[in-house]
C-alpha cells in the first residue's frame, strides 16, 4: 500500500516506517504534529523540531502541523494534518509506531476510520525487549533525550544505546517493574542513524535540563547531518 507515516523522530515511528517498508509499504510522506505543551497525551515532544533533518536524512517530504496540545482537541489538530497531507501525497493508510498504548492507538485508529484510511501498526503488542534488540541488530543508533524513571538519571542522556544499556534496562524493570522500551514515559528517543538514513544526525550542541535526579531534558540547541 501507500502509506503515510506519524513521524516523531524517536526509535518506535523510525523503526515502525522501516518494517513498513521491508514489508513492500511504499512510504509517501511523514506527518509530524508539534504540541506546545510538553506534557501531551498523545504527542512526543523532546526534540521534536529535529524530525525536519531526519526527513532530509531520509530524502522523504514531511508535513509539519501543531497543536496546542489539549486534551482529545489535539486530535482534531491531527485529523487535519492528516487531511492535509493526503491532498498533497495519494496515500491509503497511516503508520503508527504505537506499541501497547491503548490510548494513542484507539484515538488515531478512529481517525483513520473516519477518514477511510488503513492503520498499520508494525510493532503493536510487539515484546519490549525484543523490539530493543531488533533495534540494535538493524543498525538502529538511537539515543535518550528525556528520562523519568528511578534508577535512569542524566547520564543516561545523549548517550548511544547499547546491548549493555539494555540490559541495565531489563534489570532495572525486574527491580521496579518499568518499561524496557520506555512505553510508560521512562524515557524518550531520538534516532541519529539508521538504514533509512542517506545521512546521520549529528547533535553538535545541547544543553539539559534537570528536574530531580531522575526527571531530566535534553535541549538541543545546534545539529546537523553529515
Amino acid at each position: 500500500m501507500k502509506l503515510a507515516a506519524l513521524f516523531t523522530g524517536g526509535k518506535d515511528s523510525t523503526y515502525a516506517i522501516y518494517l513498513a517498508q521491508q514489508a513492500g509499504h511504499e512510504i509517501t510522506c511523514l506527518i509530524t504534529i508539534q504540541s506546545d505543551n510538553p506534557d501531551s497525551y498523545m504527542f512526543h515532544t523532546p526534540a521534536i523540531e529535529l524530525t525536519e533533518l531526519q526527513a532530509e536524512a531520509m530524502e522523504m517530504p514531511h508535513i509539519i502541523a501543531s497543536t496546542e496540545g489539549e486534551k482529545e482537541t489535539e486530535l482534531e489538530d491531527l485529523e487535519l494534518a492528516i487531511r492535509i497531507a493526503r491532498e498533497k501525497f495519494d496515500f491509503e493508510g497511516i503508520i503508527t509506531g504505537a506499541l501497547f498504548s491503548e490510548y494513542q492507538s484507539s484515538r488515531i485508529e478512529k481517525i483513520c476510520l473516519k477518514l477511510g484510511l488503513k492503520c498499520v501498526n508494525p510493532l503493536w503488542h510487539k515484546e519490549q525487549d525484543v523490539m530493543m534488540v531488533e533495534l540494535l541488530e538493524n543498525s538502529f543508533e538511537f539515543i535518550f533525550t528525556s528520562i523519568a524513571a528511578d534508577g535512569l538519571n542524566k547520564s543516561w542522556l545523549n548517550k548511544v544505546i547499547t546491548s549493555d544499556d539494555l540490559e541495565k534496562l531489563n534489570q532495572l524493570k525486574n527491580k521496579i517493574g518499568s518499561n524496557v522500551a520506555g512505553e510508560g514515559g521512562e524515557f524518550e528517543s531520538l534516532v541519529l542513524d539508521c538504514p533509512l538514513f542517506k545521512k546521520k544526525l549529528v547533535i553538535e550542541e545541547f544543553e539539559i535540563q534537570e528536574e530531580s535526579e531522575f526527571v531530566a531534558r535534553m535541549i538541543i540547541k545546534k545539529a546537523s547531518l553529515k
